[in-house]
């Protein structure tokens, strides 16, 4: 018995997803802006991530694009509910890096949790291919 409470609390306060790429950890919405020209502005992308723990999203993150590391400031937002709380993330890219992001191979997320844990994943190529077409756009 004890073991199973255990287990259940165990389950409950802690996340043990296991992914291959960051779209299927959290939902994602990336976008892109454009000036009245018609010119690339800039990019952002918001994160949704739902946990049973409390744990809550730090405001930082860091993007690697091929490899190269970017640091952002990210802001971020929690709802609670009595099952389950809702965090999100929202990050403006540099524009300094969209040039990069339009030939990248390669692009990987890291992001924190205020209990220490952080989460470090690369975007899948189909979600890749879709965020490079909305920059070409």
């Amino acid at each position: 018995m004890l073991a199973g409470v255990f287990g259940v609390s165990y389950t409950w306060s802690h996340d043990h997803r296991k992914t291959e790429f960051l779209e299927e950890y959290a939902t994602l919405e990336f976008a892109a802006s454009r000036d009245g020209g018609g010119y690339l502005e800039g990019a952002n992308l918001s994160l949704w991530d739902y946990r049973f723990d409390k744990a809550q999203f730090l405001k930082k993150a860091i993007i690697f694009i091929d490899g190269v590391p970017w640091e952002v400031d990210a802001a971020t937002r929690q709802t609670s509910s009595n099952v389950r709380n809702e965090n999100k993330l929202f990050i403006q890219f540099p524009k300094s890096s969209l040039r990069d992001m339009l030939t990248a191979k390669e692009f990987r997320l890291k992001f924190y949790y205020d209990n220490g844990q952080s989460i470090d994943l690369p975007l899948g190529s189909k979600e890749m291919l879709a965020w490079q077409r909305k920059l070409r756009w």
